[in-house]
């Protein structure tokens, strides 16, 4: 899927966004194509998009027949997915627009840069849709030299200001993650693969804290923040499964989170510095200790 071709699906949902529930007539739409593209946009062509946006994005246009008018039928109580998919549109649009309008934006938008994302992001959406396998040079982080694998695109998944792949690899017969900075290049197969009934990368994840599958169940873990550590964490929560336990007389609140634990968590932990303090697991406590000890040593 070409760069020109991505940016049109984006448009054509952003457009029936704006239209909101009374939606758009084919004509109206093709009235608005032609304001924009300054092209003819045939039924046809509209038929192939609305599938091709159904695939790629998960966003149906429908169209209610007794008034011959498309609409994209997104509530104010969306489904998890369709808000997935909200956030990939305006990922995508933020930078749409900032390409566009550049000279009349410089120096008023300032956005944190994703590695990769641009450059492996759109091939490998077009592979999920398709299901098609996909041949990647992959450096890991130690490693001289760079594999080349064959791996099958399950999903994407963001964290931390990293894209990464989440695939099944052929050489290991395994579920891999694969961060898309340190993929060298990436290309097509005419191999087809079929996508496990049911595969969720959300249920994937679960339990996990950051990128990598955890092994084991998760437990959990209490955690006590300052009143103003606690306004963070309502807005941001440190993961999906936080869940507030209370306030005590003096302020504090008590947030819980159900995860596997790992490196990931207990950087993020530290990162909260003395806002908060973990009151159980007495391991997760105790490892937070040594972890904050060990860079102490590094000051003093």
């Amino acid at each position: 899927m070409g760069k020109d071709l991505l940016a049109k699906y984006i448009w054509i949902v952003q457009t029936f966004i704006k239209a909101g529930e009374r939606g758009l007539t084919l004509d109206e739409l093709q009235d608005r194509w032609f304001d924009r593209f300054d092209t003819e946009y045939p039924r046809r062509s509209f038929n192939n998009h609305r599938i091709a946006i159904g695939d790629v994005f998960g966003i149906d246009i429908e169209c209610d027949r007794s008034t011959n008018r498309y609409y994209i039928p997104f509530t104010d109580d969306v489904s998890d997915d369709e808000a997935a998919s909200r956030w990939l549109i305006n990922t995508f649009t933020v930078g749409n627009m900032l390409a566009e309008s550049h000279d009349r934006l410089s120096g008023r938008v300032s956005v944190e840069d994703v590695p990769s994302g641009q450059t492996w992001l759109t091939t490998i959406m077009e592979a999920m849709a398709t299901e098609t396998t996909l041949c990647i040079r992959y450096r890991k982080y130690g490693s001289a030299e760079p594999e080349e694998l064959y791996v099958d695109p399950y999903a994407i998944k963001e964290s931390a200001r990293r894209w990464y792949l989440v695939a099944y690899c052929h050489e290991r017969e395994a579920m891999r993650v694969y961060g898309l900075d340190r993929i060298q290049s990436l290309r097509e197969t005419t191999m087809d693969f079929d996508l496990p009934k049911g595969f969720d990368v959300e249920e994937y994840f679960r339990g996990s804290f950051g990128i990598y599958k955890p092994s084991g169940e998760p437990v959990e873990i209490v955690l006590r923040a300052t009143p103003k550590e606690a306004g963070y964490l309502r807005d941001l929560p440190l993961h999906s499964s936080q869940k507030e336990i209370g306030t005590d007389e003096n302020g504090f609140t008590s947030f819980s989170i159900e995860v596997c634990p790992g490196r990931d968590l207990i950087m993020e932990l530290c990162r909260h510095a003395s806002g908060i303090e973990v009151i159980s697991t007495l391991s997760i406590r105790q490892e937070l200790v040594s972890e904050l000890k060990k860079t102490l040593e590094k000051y003093i």
